[in-house]
């Protein structure tokens, strides 16, 4: 490869293909390779990523808090794409933990940094669209409070080119919208925002599942259902009823289907708003009463971003910032 002397270890592999850190020969600076796959329909999707990634350099990766994109080069009949080496996966940072959830003093930098770049790609149009604990990089974990930067944009788009129907995402982290074939923009990040809180908070995700279906019936059993000139609209709500004597409800019975392991989630059938975040008992602060006040001021955020209304001004970055303007006001 192009400048690479030598492969140092794999970092990941996925459907597009693998990650690599790689040792730049002209640096020698150790960096992370995503070489895609020769397959048409992986290509095609590289050279979207590139698309999203040539209007990202019109931000700065440390004021954005997203990765830092060195170019791309071919290596055959494979795309490469050059990023800065980051330290593990959020994912990976929860789990050294057993999977107990961070303290709030953790949790708020984290969601800091998380807001500050999805207020970044809004400013240029950019839609996330994949956002979860995997695709959000830490620099270093032994640094406090740590920073965190977006990775991975082969699912982004220009908020102008979404589409009714287009299904992008992970399970268990897409915003309802998404799911049934709803219009979506921006929006939708914030609802993935808000899970990701959640998990950060908890150390286990809020809707588990392994289909749209489950899924969905979670959220509807913790927050309601659409209004059905919503559900109307959607693309593919006909997946979601279940005969004709719904009516217009989605969903027969509140748990048919669903697993004996995703059952005995504990943090399932919570409303957001009833939720508690671990460890808190154990935050040393400075003034008096902030572990209460910032885990209310936590789950009232969680609740905004969580909220079914997807025309609702409550599911942008608004709350988020102003969850940060709030504690700061009170600390002073």
């Amino acid at each position: 490869m192009e400048h690479f002397g030598k492969v140092e270890a794999f970092l990941g592999e996925g459907g597009f293909g693998i990650v690599a850190k790689c040792r730049d020969t002209m640096t020698n600076r150790a960096v992370a390779i995503k070489v895609n796959k020769s397959d048409p329909d992986i290509l095609q999707q590289a050279k979207l990523e590139i698309f999203i990634l040539e209007q990202l350099r019109r931000l700065d990766p440390d004021a954005a808090n997203i990765v830092k994109w060195n170019g791309f080069f071919h290596d055959g009949e494979w795309v490469c794409l050059k990023f800065e080496l980051l330290d593990q996966c959020l994912w990976d940072y929860i789990g050294d933990r057993k999977n107990q959830g961070l303290p709030i003093s953790e949790v708020r930098p984290i969601l800091g940094h998380l807001t500050n770049a999805l207020s970044h790609l809004g400013s240029v149009g950019i839609v996330r669209a994949d956002l979860k604990p995997g695709n959000i990089m830490v620099v270093n974990r032994y640094e406090s409070p740590v920073k965190v930067r977006l990775i991975d944009f082969g699912l982004a788009c220009p908020a102008s080119a979404v589409m009714p129907g287009d299904r992008v995402g992970t399970v268990g982290y897409s915003a309802p919208e998404v799911m049934l074939g709803l219009p979506y923009n921006e929006a939708s990040d914030m609802w993935s925002l808000g899970l990701v809180a959640v998990e950060l908070g908890t150390g286990v995700p809020l809707y588990p599942g392994n289909e749209d279906y489950d899924v969905l019936k979670f959220i509807i059993e913790t927050q309601g259902q659409p209004p059905d000139h919503v559900l109307d609209s959607g693309v593919y709500i006909m997946m979601f009823r279940r005969g004709p004597e719904n009516g217009q409800r989605l969903f027969s019975s509140p748990c048919i289907g669903m697993s004996a392991e995703i059952s005995q989630n504990p943090v399932v059938f919570q409303h957001p708003s009833h939720l508690k975040c671990k460890r808190s008992e154990k935050i040393n602060c400075s003034f008096q009463n902030s572990v209460e006040f910032s885990q209310q001021v936590f789950v009232r955020t969680l609740h905004n971003n969580l909220h079914l209304n997807i025309h609702l001004i409550s599911r942008t970055h608004i709350h988020i910032l102003s969850l940060k303007k709030t504690l700061r006001k009170n600390k002073e």
